[in-house]
């Protein structure tokens, strides 16, 4: 069983890959890989080890699913009063290769200040205010991909791994920051700039055709629920670091502070104009596909994880390669497959007492498994996030932007390499 779930798991895979040729929704497909995989793994494991491993790893997953749930209802709601409006309206700009850049940067650091997977929903609600054509679109996504992974991996608050390594005390607010910012920068920039080679021309934006036709909320009102909702977005991870709680409990207590304004603001207006621009008609337009596919992909991943797939396959890479810098290499482009969650887990709990905090391995696996994951669309939050929302084809993003992103995180982990062997260390 322990290699047929390996078969299965690649099938499945393929079959996600090929959610267009095949003509089947990609959220039906990991459902079922899920099941399955978790059916082969009851055939070797006693019942009761069997669902302490799932309801741990159900746990841990649950938390993603309401940060995402809250994170896009509240990124709806304020799309829904014209809120981001305050941003497009400040973006002249119709020239493809500016707003690329301008897109670019402002989801490298905000990134930083949020996390990754935050940043993407925000932006690509943004590109929807600035972009009429979803090909077009589709190009600006990716890029937003590989900016919000390059920096969410320089924060220690940027991403869920990054965040592992800091809880745990692998790694320090000031120095991952200045060991690994100019390594995530490059793995943003050389892909923008390769990108932009190859566009032309200017954008057609659509939401002036959609100004004409009045707004549903006045000015004051779009005002405070924009900045009102921004800045809860931002206070999320304040409020873990001064409670200690998960990120998903800071989203929820964002979210009720807003559903609470939102519904006192309108509580004068009619049902059918509350349903529009409330949290209890808003929540009915969030994209439920998407929120199962994180489910089942996370879920057949945790099965290979409690199987011990994952824990071998760490300790392969130790034995057989050895080197710590090609180690983090490869760790970055498994990510890009399997989830970099339990793959960072593995790592820090074999090295877990051989090298101490700040220790250019624990730096490095930081930068690899943030980045590594934009090399394909499912290999990070924040990739499955934008191709839900936008409906991005996985074979379309490996054409046009996968070798972009690849060549950009070989070229920021050649850069670690030689800051830390020539600056660093000197």
């Amino acid at each position: 069983m322990f290699y047929l779930m390996i078969v299965v798991f690649v099938i499945g895979y393929t079959a996600i890959a090929l959610e267009h040729p095949l003509r089947v929704n990609k959220s039906a497909t990991a459902l079922l890989l899920a099941v399955a995989m978790w059916f082969l793994f009851t055939i070797a494991r006693p019942e009761k080890l069997l669902n302490q491993a799932l309801l741990h790893h159900l746990g841990e997953i649950s938390g993603i699913l309401f940060f995402l749930l809250g994170a896009m209802t509240i990124i709806e709601l304020i799309d829904s009063h014209e809120g981001f409006r305050i941003i497009t309206d400040r973006i002249k700009t119709t020239n493809k290769v500016k707003l690329l850049w301008v897109i670019s940067i402002i989801s490298f650091f905000l990134s930083a200040v949020l996390d990754n997977l935050t940043t993407a929903i925000v932006m690509v609600a943004l590109l929807r205010k600035l972009i009429g054509d979803k090909k077009e679109r589709w190009f600006f996504a990716g890029m937003v991909i590989i900016a919000a992974n390059s920096g969410g991996a320089f924060s220690p608050i940027g991403d869920v791994t990054t965040i592992m390594l800091w809880i745990a005390g692998h790694v320090t607010t000031v120095n991952i920051i200045v060991k690994t910012v100019l390594p995530s920068a490059l793995s943003m920039v050389i892909p923008l700039l390769l990108i932009s080679i190859t566009m032309k021309g200017d954008i057609q934006r659509p939401y002036k055709a959609m100004a004409d036709q009045g707004n549903p909320t006045t000015p004051l009102q779009r005002n405070i629920v924009f900045f009102l909702g921004t800045g809860l977005l931002l206070f999320v991870p304040v409020f873990k670091a001064l409670t200690g709680l998960p990120p998903y409990m800071g989203i929820l207590l964002a979210l009720g502070i807003l559903w609470v304004v939102t519904e006192i603001m309108h509580k004068s207006k009619n049902d059918e104009y509350r349903s529009r621009v409330t949290v209890a008609g808003v929540v009915r337009r969030i994209d439920t596909p998407i929120v199962l596919f994180f489910l089942g992909i996370l879920l057949a991943v945790a099965a290979l994880d409690s199987a011990g797939h994952l824990e071998l396959l760490a300790a392969s890479l130790d034995q057989y390669v050895g080197n710590l810098y090609i180690i983090n290499v490869i760790i970055g482009l498994l990510s890009s497959i399997v989830d970099n969650v339990p793959l960072v887990a593995g790592a820090m709990g074999m090295y877990q007492n051989t090298f101490p905090p700040d220790h250019y391995f624990w730096e490095m696996l930081a930068y690899c498994a943030g980045t590594g994951g934009s090399i394909l669309i499912i290999g990070s939050a924040a990739g499955v996030a934008v191709m839900g929302m936008e409906k991005i084809d996985f074979i379309w993003y490996l054409k046009n932007i996968s070798l972009w992103a690849l060549i950009g995180y070989l070229a920021g982990s050649l850069a670690y390499w030689g800051l830390s062997v020539v600056v660093f260390t000197a």
